[in-house]
């Protein structure tokens, strides 16, 4: 079924209707032109909700002068103040000085768990607070449509404007409606995002100093994001519980939304707890869960809660569990509101949280992050540990709080405990083979001053020995067997189907070109047995060794010249068809070879098929620069090696590989659409960690399998 708006407002108030939000006309309320608080509403709210401890209505005046004092001509910090207050409440300061400061919350989140109240030095505060002598909230809800606001003087000159719906929570217009019709082809729900987010913020800002989130739909396209987010962060909200098996789309995603985001409790927590503003920013960044988010970060929560060990011993087996999140899941968001439901939770008593990687660069994007958001996560100790000795020194005394972040790596043969205190959460990313690793290894050395017989284990043994009682979680984008004996069952996915669908990664097509290059048929059957025998070794770490030798007899086929030559040919053919049919958006492309003599091969033969492709270029061909893209983007050919160098590398070719630094800006400029820098031709970097946006076609001539291959086709 189609609507036109007003049948669309009309369904959606009804639905909003059923969930518990009574719908009242914009003409009945009681306000000034310009106001946007319902302050009827909230004087009422917070009369009763602290009347135990005597709350005075020259008090609750005081609260509402200070919201109307956050200025709309500084809407980002006036809802990024706005919405702490929110989330985390703030302290009224008494008129009758010998009592207790009041602690204030906007919304009654009593039913939800349990907050700790911490300044923003750290230290928990002392208050008084509402009774929580009942079971159901106490807040008042309205669905409010045909509200017509004037804006201030100041930002437009007295225009009106009238949004299509606005849900308040005690009198605060916290959710924006705007919706367009489905049968209206010239009207699309990005026109109800420019309406919100260009017309609306410049005749009303008012009304977004105190929003939380805005909803654009037209009934079969339903999707929510903040003020300051560009449309195409803008997602729908496809799960109710989180527990189906598919997510919804069309006309059932307008069912989800309501339903899931807007059930009163979900759309309080996620109020509470799922928006996010940068300690400091250059840009306006407010950002908002995704459903995939809100639900695995709930879970774990729920799941670490009842697997934690207990000081008396008792308690759970310390696995907290296992998410899978493939590509587009937004795992390190995930892991960050996930650190927040933690430590702003009671019943952890302020945990101390080790975020776990097995990439140094990995460790950088998530301390970059993390220390970024001390004032959202609640603890002002963020920090990256440089090494073991500097872990046990930042542990040593602390009974709380605290996050740190560090590799796998840094723990090594050293299983000296480090704290055996219960309220320790390890939060491992990437939780597959270095974290899953508790066997021992045996290692028979028969020659020199160490023979004999040498008996190792891998690193997650001794972080596991050197925090006994801390509680494990693992985020992997491939489960196997051994990460959920470690980690524990999988509590939540996120598939990359769901990804897909949720327009966060695009389809992936896969085209099989061996039989193209390689046509003697006993040939091709030998490689491609062999790449599946790498598929059953790569999946045994103890089948390493026989793994290399298998590929060292098989480089003669790899690298036969005849058959390099044979895929130059195929990759030039095939790449210029799709530059020539626009099936690529900046002709970003990888060839991942199989080694570095073969990747050398490969740039070789393509200098002589397409010698101009070695052409130094300032930019790509048919672009035009701005004078700050000219002075960002530097020459360069269109071809590039990114490998490392070795010691042995002919000189040609280390001068073409060149230094860290250099590998560092070649990234950067592999990421700009308008470089000359075109193709990668890579062997094992860049194939993790690293994303582009543009790269659309990726040619794989190496055996890639399990976490390795779905790493690799997510750049």
């Amino acid at each position: 079924m189609k609507f036109t708006e007003a049948q669309l407002e009309n369904a959606i108030i009804q639905l909003l209707g059923e969930q518990g939000y009574p719908h009242v006309l914009g003409g009945e309320l009681q306000r000034g032109a310009t106001d946007v608080l319902i302050k009827d509403d909230l004087r009422t709210y917070l009369t009763l909700q602290y009347a135990d401890v005597g709350i005075t209505a020259s008090e609750i005046d005081g609260i509402i002068r200070q919201l109307e004092l956050l200025s709309p001509s500084d809407l980002y910090d006036s809802n990024k103040t706005f919405c702490k207050w929110l989330s985390d409440g703030f302290l009224l300061k008494r008129e009758d000085h010998t009592q207790k400061d009041i602690y204030i919350q906007l919304i009654d989140y009593h039913d939800l768990s349990q907050l700790q109240h911490v300044t923003e030095h750290g230290a928990f505060q002392v208050a008084a607070e509402a009774a929580a002598s009942y079971s159901v909230d106490s807040n008042i809800y309205k669905i409010v449509n045909q509200l017509e606001i004037e804006g201030v003087a100041s930002a437009s000159g007295g225009e009106l404007r009238i949004p299509d719906g606005i849900l308040y929570i005690n009198g605060l217009p916290l959710v924006l409606f705007e919706f367009k019709s489905a049968i209206r082809e010239e009207a699309t729900i990005h026109d109800a995002y420019v309406q919100i987010c260009t017309r609306y913020r410049r005749d009303i800002p008012q009304l977004f100093v105190y929003n939380a989130l805005c909803v654009i739909s037209d009934g079969v396209n339903n999707k929510m994001g903040t003020l300051f987010a560009p449309y195409e962060f803008y997602y729908g909200w496809r799960k109710i519980t989180g527990n189906e098996t598919a997510s919804k789309d069309g006309i059932d995603s307008l069912t989800t939304m309501l339903e899931g985001l807007f059930d009163s409790r979900r759309l309080r927590e996620v109020i509470r707890h799922f928006i996010y503003f940068p300690d400091k920013s250059h840009q306006e960044v407010k950002i908002i869960c995704r459903y995939p988010q809100y639900y695995a970060a709930t879970k774990l929560y729920q799941s670490i809660k009842d697997h934690q060990k207990k000081p008396d011993g008792t308690g759970g087996d310390g696995k907290g569990g296992t998410y899978f999140g493939a590509t587009g899941c937004g795992k390190s968001f995930t892991m960050q509101f996930l650190a927040r439901l933690l430590m702003k939770s009671v019943d952890f008593e302020s945990p101390t949280i080790v975020l776990i990687t097995d990439r140094t660069d990995l460790d950088d994007q998530l301390s970059q992050q993390f220390t970024n958001a001390k004032t959202y996560i609640g603890d002002q100790i963020v920090e990256t540990v440089t090494s073991r000795n500097d872990l046990r020194a930042k542990l040593q005394g602390r009974q709380s709080g605290g996050v740190f972040l560090t590799t796998i790596h840094k723990f090594t043969e050293d299983a000296e405990l480090l704290t055996d205190r219960c309220n320790v959460i390890c939060i491992s990313d990437e939780a597959h083979r270095s974290q899953v690793n508790l066997d021992q290894k045996v290692t028979v050395i028969t020659e020199g001053k160490t023979k004999g017989v040498r008996k190792t284990y891998g690193f997650a043994k001794y972080l596991h020995d050197s925090l006994p009682n801390a509680t494990y979680v693992g985020f992997t984008g491939t489960p196997i067997d051994a990460t959920l004996d470690v980690f524990g069952a999988l509590v939540d996915s996120y598939t990359m189907n769901e990804s897909v669908k949720d327009e966060i990664t695009v389809r992936i097509v896969y085209e099989g070109r061996a039989a193209r290059v390689l046509l003697d048929n006993s040939k091709l059957k030998e490689v491609e047995e062999y790449y599946q025998q790498c598929e059953t070794d790569g999946a045994n770490e103890y089948q390493v060794e026989d793994s290399k030798k298998a590929m060292a007899s098989m480089s003669a086929i790899l690298g036969d010249s005849d058959r390099i030559h044979a895929i130059a040919k195929d990759f030039v053919v095939h790449y210029e068809a799709r530059i020539a049919e626009g099936s690529t958006v900046a002709g970003k492309a990888m060839f991942v070879s199989s080694s570095r003599p073969i990747a050398y091969q490969l740039y070789q033969e393509l200098q002589t098929l397409r010698p101009q492709w070695f052409d130094v270029l300032d930019c790509a061909e048919g672009e035009n620069l701005t004078e700050k893209e000219r002075k960002e983007l530097k020459p360069t050919e269109r071809v590039r090696m990114v490998m490392t160098r070795n010691k042995d590398d002919e000189k040609v070719l280390w001068d073409l590989l060149g230094t860290k630094d250099d590998r560092a800006k070649l990234a950067g400029q592999f990421k700009e659409a308008k470089s000359n820098f075109k193709i990668a031709i890579v062997v094992d970097m860049w194939l993790t960690g690293f994303d582009v946006p543009f790269l659309d076609s990726m040619y794989i001539d190496k055996p890639v399998s399990q976490h390795n291959l779905i790493q690799t086709i997510s750049r």
